[in-house]
């Protein structure tokens, strides 16, 4: 049985001309045509090519064997080596995938990106048959995630380049039974492409340049997105609602900028009304100069990802509404341009925040602790949420302790961290705890406000944390991740090219499954 579904991924920006788009197709069958152009097929052990036979005659299988040996190809996970004209194929990549525990989730994603990868999937028109039949995991529609992994990784934001990505990948996916092609498609159209199209609106929302992606610009964008789809409200504050509010956070961050901030609140209702929502909290600076503290020119330029906690919120927002989640969920997005001028505040200024507690600013450069100080004490005393995640790109300091493999998780509650980092191995973005002690609220204690948002010392991320959790309920389920390191890679990943990565909506996702109903 085979089923066909067209993917668009690249989001068209309101406002925005559109460019050419890169698409991907994926069937799902139990069998390929002879005129299919490019196979892949899965080795577990070098020794034993019989799952080929089904895609080469006996006397190319040999000739394979030598050529793996000839180049030196083994089985171990991720390993790759791209032939041509081997029998009748005219393009043959082996991937291997030898893992004595067997595959996982994740780990087959992977094996999807790196197929799109070694196959240059932005760059030319594929026609591809993947062999899944004889693969060794734990999961029982592998073919459905190494489609997501496909998915993911095939990306490209080329608005403005004169040469636009027009490959197209009409992927085959080749099951072992019929019932298996039926789930693993429906498993893929009907979950995970929607969780890969919530990814890639993030990426291309943090790609943008700050100049187009200005907090009303961001707004314009996601309603856009999120515009037909059922059983979603939003709510736009704009500076009006901020200063009857008595957001002076938020508020005092926009002050620098001609484009004024914005609270955008999306709210998913996709169970009973009376259940509590979980809420989801991403800072969104469109473009941090860092005002007044003004940053250093070199690396400035990718500030224009600073809104990458915004964005994952939406990202996932899209994902679990897509799909129909059963769960309440509501997505806060703080969005302001932190810039330099006559109206900026200035370090040694008082905030006054909507919770009433007042924050010495010591660094305009530590802006983000600032729009989420009022956007989670707003969530909270407006939708009384049974947990609440806040996700921002904080601090250097979480890159420094952690590098680039792990988002530093902090929450007061370590068994919730634990319960984090299992949450980071079934996603496939992964975090580690960093502590939260009661010397961290004292560090930020300031002799002419209640607190002060900066300048107390190391460590840097929990202080940054100390700052948001002096506006949580003690009571309330709280997880603050700081993805600053993980938010932009410098070099290619399986599931993502270089570029902003789209980190935070697998793993929020991931959270949302757990506590739906």
């Amino acid at each position: 049985m085979k089923f066909k579904h067209l993917a668009l991924l690249s989001i068209a920006m309101v406002g925005f001309s559109t460019p050419l788009l890169a698409t991907s197709s994926f069937d799902f069958a139990t069998s390929a045509s002879a005129d299919k152009k490019s196979h892949v097929v899965f080795i577990n052990d070098v020794n034993n090519l019989d799952g080929i036979s089904q895609i080469l005659a006996q006397g190319s299988v040999d000739q394979l064997s030598k050529l793996i040996e000839l180049n030196k190809f083994t089985a171990e996970k991720g390993n790759t080596l791209h032939l041509q004209m081997i029998g009748a194929a005219e393009s043959l990549l082996l991937v291997g995938t030898y893992d004595k525990d067997g595959l996982s989730a994740p780990e087959l994603q992977d094996l999807g990106g790196k197929i799109a990868s070694s196959l240059n999937s932005t760059e030319e028109m594929l026609d591809i048959a993947v062999h899944v039949q004889n693969l060794e995991t734990t999961e029982t529609l592998p073919s459905a995630h190494i489609a997501y992994g496909y998915h993911l990784r095939h990306y490209s934001f080329d608005r403005y380049k004169t040469k636009k990505s027009e490959g197209k990948s009409d992927v085959l996916l080749v099951n072992g039974s019929a019932d298996d092609a039926t789930n693993a498609a429906n498993l893929y159209h009907s979950d995970l492409a929607f969780i890969a199209k919530g990814v890639h609106l993030t990426r291309d929302l943090a790609t943008e340049p700050g100049k187009n992606m200005y907090p009303q610009a961001f707004v314009d964008v996601v309603k856009a997105k999120f515009k037909g789809i059922k059983n979603v409200d939003i709510d736009v504050l704009d500076m009006r609602d901020i200063k009857k509010l008595k957001m002076g956070a938020l508020e005092g961050v926009g002050l620098g900028s001609i484009n004024d901030p914005r609270l955008l609140v999306i709210n998913y209702r996709g169970s009973q009304k009376t259940d509590a929502p979980i809420a989801l909290v991403g800072k969104g600076i469109t473009f941090d100069t860092g005002g007044i503290s003004i940053k250093p020119n070199t690396g400035m330029w990718a500030m224009k990802s600073d809104l990458s906690g915004a964005a994952a919120v939406a990202g996932t927002l899209y994902a679990s509404a897509q799909r129909g989640e059963n769960i309440n969920l509501i997505g806060f997005m703080p969005l302001a341009e932190n810039m330099p001028s006559q109206d900026a505040i200035r370090p040694g200024d008082v905030l006054e925040t909507m919770k009433g507690v007042s924050i010495e600013v010591i660094s305009t450069d530590a802006e983000g602790r600032l729009i989420l100080a009022d956007a989670v004490y707003y969530a909270q005393q407006k939708y009384k949420p049974k947990m609440l995640l806040n996700i921002a790109t904080l601090t250097g300091s979480a890159g420094r302790a952690l590098g680039d493999e792990y988002a530093a998780v902090i929450t007061r509650d370590f068994e919730l961290s634990k319960q984090m980092m299992d949450v980071g191995e079934r996603s496939g973005e992964l975090v580690w705890p960093l502590p939260l002690h009661a010397n961290h609220f004292k560090q930020i204690e300031s002799p002419i406000a209640d607190i002060k948002n900066s300048g107390a010392g190391n460590p840097g991320a929990s202080i940054g944390a100390a700052v948001v959790a002096t506006f949580i309920d003690e009571d309330l389920p709280w997880v603050h991740l700081d993805i600053a390191s993980v938010d932009w890679l410098e070099a290619d990943i399986d599931v993502a090219p270089k570029g902003s990565q789209g980190w935070g909506v697998r793993f929020m996702d991931q959270l949302v499954r757990d506590h739906a109903e």
